[in-house]
């Protein structure tokens, strides 16, 4: 499954990533990469969680891309 992920750096310098299709599902890292593979764990307990509870689990994305001359 495929989840868009949002990863920003804050002001302190730290990488805060999110997850919109997850509401609440977040995390960070002090590189890109660090908040990539903190945000994949948070979302594999996150799927995790709603299976546990029986709830159901958002479809993934279907996202495609377009070129743009500038």
């Amino acid at each position: 499954m495929k989840f868009r992920v949002l990863i920003e750096q804050d002001e302190d310098g730290v990488f805060v990533a999110s997850c919109p299709t997850l509401p609440g599902c977040v995390s960070q890292g002090r590189t890109r990469t660090e908040a990539k593979k903190n945000i994949t764990e948070a979302i594999e307990g996150y799927l995790e969680s709603l299976r546990k509870h029986g709830e159901p689990i958002p479809p993934p994305i279907r996202e495609e891309t377009v070129d743009v001359g500038a």
